[in-house]
């Protein structure tokens, strides 16, 4: 049985997640590593968590809405703050539009899972 290890999703997300870690240790300037840097590492981390916490409680079909809603939500927040980080000049326009163009992929499917869950199309 498949689980939520081999969804694209979660491959995607987790992905993105490193790579935000990764880019907020190595080439934010310090003053952001603890601030910014903390919160959009945290945000990163919680569109994964919240997407495979959802998923063990698929069986509850409001749970499962709930969690999907969660990580849907973090990943419009590490959006605004990869925005945040771009406009005060702590991330380059090159890293920016990679991260924020890759962001859009895994919203657009959480969102697209959620109404699934939601219209009864989905498990």
């Amino acid at each position: 049985m498949a689980g939520y290890e081999d969804m694209a999703l979660y491959q995607l997300a987790k992905k993105l997640a490193i790579e935000i870690h990764q880019l907020t240790l190595n080439d934010l300037p310090k003053f952001e590593m603890y601030e910014e840097g903390s919160q959009i590492r945290r945000s990163s981390k919680s569109v994964v968590a919240n997407f495979v916490e959802g998923y063990g409680r698929r069986q509850y079909t409001a749970e499962y809405i709930k969690f999907l809603t969660y990580s849907l939500g973090s990943c419009d927040e590490t959006k605004a703050h990869l925005e945040l980080l771009h406009e005060t000049g702590s991330l380059t326009t090159k890293n920016f539009n990679r991260l924020y163009g890759n962001y859009r992929k895994p919203g657009a499917m959480i969102y697209n899972l959620r109404k699934a869950v939601i219209n009864g199309k989905a498990t």
